[in-house]
């Protein structure tokens, strides 16, 4: 008699989008960090539904349209352009004060639990550590967020928001294998027993992937503005945020801030990341 075949394993999925730019330099190689259209961190989200990933999935499209109907939110250039371009989705750091409203508030009382890592753009690390390449940089990043998870034996789908060659096969498979190097450290190989596979998405096609653009982005004005209100606002959806590259609060793990300890205003990495 033959042996029974293995239980197929769960299946769960995480949400991740980026926030920021994985830029540097600019003609010349100079540095513009900081400049307009160029940020001071690149950080990643991750969401994870505590409810039916359909039925928000649905409430969400169900917001766009109504965004997408009203005459005094339809009217608004970003929101009009979106539309002309094949639909209109909610994402943060284009969106008016008045489309912000709609989403936060939904959010609010959304049940969902985020994790933000957050990059300092220091270009002594980005040189050394990551060779001067935006992939490497972005890999780096993303594996801090996969190296957690991957201990449940299960499938793990991880939908994340597409961004040119960095949601590349290559430059992914490069992120699960740093966060298997790093998770190693914790733990016996044989204990990390979760199955990884990414799902590259847009948000117009997958519209939950507006919530972690969302959290990011809130999460990013603080280190960039010193601007607290949409973080305090979702905090008690934010699990963790880690300030990656803090190398001066490494000790204790003081570059960790949760719902205990939270971002204040004075995260703000100040005009330069140098």
């Amino acid at each position: 008699m033959s042996a029974e075949a293995p239980a197929p394993l769960p299946v769960t999925h995480r949400f991740i989008d980026e926030v920021g730019d994985t830029t540097f330099y600019g003609k010349g190689k100079g540095l513009i960090l900081g400049q307009e259209g160029v940020s001071l961190v690149f950080g990643m989200g991750i969401v994870k539904f505590n409810r039916p990933i359909t039925e928000v999935r649905s409430e969400i499209i169900a917001l766009q349209q109504q965004v997408a109907s009203d005459p005094l939110l339809n009217t608004i250039p970003s929101v009009a352009r979106r539309i002309a371009n094949g639909g209109f989705f909610f994402h943060a750091c284009k969106d008016s004060d008045d489309v912000k409203t709609v989403f936060l508030h939904y959010l609010h009382g959304l049940e969902c639990e985020a994790e933000v890592v957050i990059a300092r753009k220091v270009p002594s690390l980005f040189i050394h550590k990551h060779h001067g390449k935006d992939d490497e940089f972005y890999a780096d990043v993303l594996s801090h967020l996969i190296k957690s998870r991957l201990k449940q034996p299960r499938r793990l789908v991880l939908n994340i928001a597409e961004r040119g060659s960095s949601t590349r096969a290559k430059v992914l498979e490069e992120a699960q294998t740093k966060a298997i190097g790093r998770a190693g450290k914790q733990w016996a190989a044989g204990e990390l027993k979760s199955e990884v596979v990414f799902n590259v998405q847009t948000p117009l096609r997958e519209p939950l992937l507006t919530v972690p653009d969302y959290f990011g982005w809130a999460v990013q004005r603080v280190f960039e503005k010193g601007q607290t209100r949409y973080y305090d606002y979702l905090r008690d959806k934010i699990r963790v945020v880690v300030d990656l590259y803090d190398s001066a609060k490494y000790e204790g793990n003081k570059n960790y801030y949760d719902r205990k300890n939270p971002l204040t205003a004075q995260n703000k990495i100040g005009p330069s990341a140098t």
